[in-house]
């Protein structure tokens, strides 16, 4: 079984500063924890950005440059930027900071969906929230459509080509898996694949171990076990863990992270290296050994740190 390649995914774009204190938002925290958990054992760092006053979600590319530029000077791990952007945002609006930076990696939707986190807000009173825009903008997510049209997808695979930069598709459920096989057909992409499956999103499929098998089975049939790789997320706790460690089993790769989880045990808040840590450990215990980025570059036929442009 190939080394386990390991992703942390510092901040994301839908948990809030209220939920935790330890979620990063400025330059300087993104990129000192992006190099904390390299240093902690983290191959790849999935890089979103977020206003440095107030924490909130932003596609600046300016702002993501000044990260992953940061990130490159002290670490060498994998760089994923994402491509997911926010409502009302066009594909070439969430395309900017991928096609500028030119990463090894940018994230690569396959599908529009129905992606909300609103039951949250029902933790809170008003005077819980630490800023003023996070519970509309958690509300908000009730009526979100997450679009990735055809259209879209096209946008998406004619720019990464351009650029230079291999996509990290990612699958919440299995007719995404189809998309990606008709994206195949029409000549806009082509193996080897490196696909994560999100699972646990309210919207997408459950992070289960019977939905988990449902989508590396599928996969499998549409695509051929030869022609990809796949990592898994669990969003939310325990979830997180517990698809961390089939996927060890199952011989795929795990991506952890404040975006999609912030506790470290039932009722312990994590930080990400807190989160890394763990699935280190879990890891260990099926002997299952962490690949260094460049042994992840090898595995994924990635075109190296000095071929990006930031």
């Amino acid at each position: 079984m190939e080394k386990l390649i390991l992703t942390s995914a510092l901040t994301g774009a839908i948990t809030v500063p209220t939920q935790t204190t330890s979620l990063p938002f400025t330059i300087e925290g993104i990129a000192q924890d992006a190099i904390a958990c390299a240093r902690a054992g983290a191959t790849s760092i999935h890089i979103h950005a977020r206003d440095p006053e107030n924490g909130r979600p932003s596609s600046d590319p300016e702002l993501v440059r000044k990260i992953v530029t940061r990130i490159k000077e002290g670490c060498d791990a994998i760089i994923c930027i994402t491509t997911g952007g926010g409502m009302g945002m066009t594909p070439q609006d969430r395309l900017r900071a991928a096609a500028s930076c030119q990463p090894e990696l940018a994230t690569f939707n396959l599908g529009s969906m129905n992606f909300s986190m609103h039951p949250v807000a029902r933790r809170y009173v008003p005077e819980d929230w630490l800023f003023g825009w996070e519970p509309e903008y958690v509300e908000g997510t009730k009526d979100f459509i997450f679009r990735n049209t055809f259209g879209d997808m096209e946008v998406f695979a004619n720019t990464m080509k351009e650029s230079n930069v291999r996509p990290e598709f990612e699958a919440y459920d299995v007719g995404h898996l189809y998309n990606l096989k008709f994206l195949e057909k029409d000549g806009l992409v082509g193996p080897p694949y490196w696909i994560q499956f999100v699972l646990g999103v309210l919207g997408g499929l459950a992070a289960t171990p019977e939905d988990l098998i449902t989508m590396k089975q599928t996969a499998d049939r549409l695509l051929g076990p030869e022609n990809y790789r796949w990592s898994v997320i669990g969003v939310g706790y325990p979830m997180e863990f517990n698809m961390a460690a089939m996927a060890i089993m199952m011989g795929g790769h795990v991506r952890v992270g404040l975006e999609d989880n912030i506790f470290v045990r039932r009722k312990v808040l994590a930080t990400n290296v807190d989160l890394v840590e763990k699935v280190k450990r879990i890891a260990a215990e099926f002997e299952r050994e962490i690949a260094t980025p460049d042994e992840a570059r090898q595995i994924l036929g990635l075109k190296g740190l000095e071929a990006v442009n930031f």
